[in-house]
């Protein structure tokens, strides 16, 4: 007579996107899930990335989208092909949280919030009969076993299979603080360093900028790297520059600084100006008014705007912006040198860069030193600029190694 194999059981640990999207992936596909994180609740994160407004995923071609990834794009091609967005928006509103695509072509759920939809998810995964586990720090293996330390004290799991999705460095008070790293490497898993991704970078202003406009945006600007540019806002803070347009450079530019100590990045401050123009314009200047005021009367630049120009031109030297002609300062307003002496603190990085080596997983992300060891989300050696790449990334990961961990977990159940 036959006997029932028992239902196969996949640990996740990590809530994040990827963690739950993954268990969502194993529970759809019958295996019984328990999630174990760090924190109370699940998402927090993931909360804290949608009080903005939730960038779910882009509406770009795909292509496009996949360029996005840099260096990491082929690795993940066949994730993202597998759970594009438009997957992910369809997956949105069949939790009662349909999507619009915004002028930059950014998805949003039409609440615009994270909460509705966390909320939602959670119920769904509980009539799936996943189990969320908090206030479990995960610290290690013990002969293929799990090992956690709760508040009822140290405990040892064993499962069919597990998916690791514990995130980067960033914001480690909303648990990811890439306390992995050690098991991993104690297990002879190759990692890459985790860096900061999308941040801001350390200008040494001079006191009179830094006291006058800290917390000032520059809006609509261009900024420039090497050949690259980015369009948007960026906010000058007591340390240095923040913002959206310069996180798009970041990647770049914080290797620049790794390697040379500094890099110059330059902004323009009327960049649908023609030179030509703005040479004419600053050309029919009355000498009797300074050219602060001209700047901000008649280019239309903001105070901040009129400051960079000034902070800049002390530091290159020589006469003062009044006395310069008309074609250097077309030029300088179109190209303000700033020097970044350094990447803003990891902790304070929208996202992490490094993480386990793409040569260490298979196409499921299963860990090759580790059988039925599944990685997906930031822990991953990927980054991508804000505008919903990130989420989408973590979503499609999670996706593939949900599913993955649920056939080897049945696999293994079968004996």
């Amino acid at each position: 007579m036959a006997v029932a194999s028992r239902q196969p059981h996949v640990a996740v640990i990590g809530a994040g996107p990827a963690g739950l999207m993954a268990a969502e992936a194993a529970a759809t596909r019958g295996a019984r899930v328990t999630v174990h994180d760090r924190m109370a609740a699940p998402g927090r994160k993931f909360l804290l990335a949608g009080r903005g407004g939730l960038n779910l995923t882009h509406s770009e071609d795909f292509e496009i989208l996949l360029a996005r990834y840099g260096a990491a794009r082929e690795r993940l091609r066949a994730a993202l092909e597998a759970f594009p967005p438009t997957a992910l928006r369809r997956w949105s509103e069949e939790l009662g949280q349909p999507t619009f695509v915004g002028t930059s072509g950014r998805v949003f759920p039409s609440a615009f919030k994270a909460s509705p939809l966390l909320r939602a998810w959670r119920r769904r995964l509980d009539a799936q009969g996943v189990v969320l586990r908090g206030r479990e720090f995960w610290r290690g293996f013990d002969d293929g076993a799990l090992l956690f330390e709760g508040p009822q004290g140290a405990a040892r799991v064993a499962v069919d299979a597990v998916v690791l999705a514990l995130g980067g460095a960033s914001w480690p008070r909303l648990g990811s603080d890439g306390g992995w790293l050690a098991p991993l490497r104690e297990a002879g898993i190759e990692t890459r360093p985790l860096r900061p991704a999308n941040c801001g970078f350390l200008v040494d202003w001079s006191a009179h900028f830094r006291d006058l406009f800290e917390g000032e945006p520059l809006k609509g600007v261009a900024v420039m790297f090497e050949g690259a540019a980015a369009r948007g806002d960026v906010v000058v803070t007591r340390a240095g520059l923040e913002g959206g347009a310069l996180y798009a450079l970041s990647a770049p530019l914080r290797e620049a600084v790794a390697a040379n100590g500094f890099a110059m990045l330059e902004i323009a401050l009327k960049p649908d100006a023609a030179q030509e123009e703005l040479t004419r314009r600053i050309a029919s200047r009355d000498r009797k008014q300074s050219f602060g005021a001209f700047a901000r009367k008649s280019l239309r630049l903001s105070p901040v705007a009129a400051g960079l120009l000034q902070e800049a031109a002390r530091r290159q030297g020589g006469a003062p912006l009044g006395e310069r002609d008309a074609a250097y300062l077309a030029r300088l307003v179109n190209a303000v040198p700033v020097r970044l002496s350094g990447a803003a603190p990891l902790e304070r990085a929208i996202s992490t860069a490094g993480g386990v080596a793409f040569e260490e997983v298979d196409d499921a992300f299963m860990l090759r030193k580790l059988p039925g060891v599944f990685v997906a989300g930031e822990m991953l050696d990927w980054e991508a600029p804000t505008g919903g790449y990130l989420l989408q990334a973590c979503f499609a990961t999670g996706a593939v190694a949900g599913r993955a961990a649920a056939a080897w977990a049945g696999a293994a159940a079968r004996g």
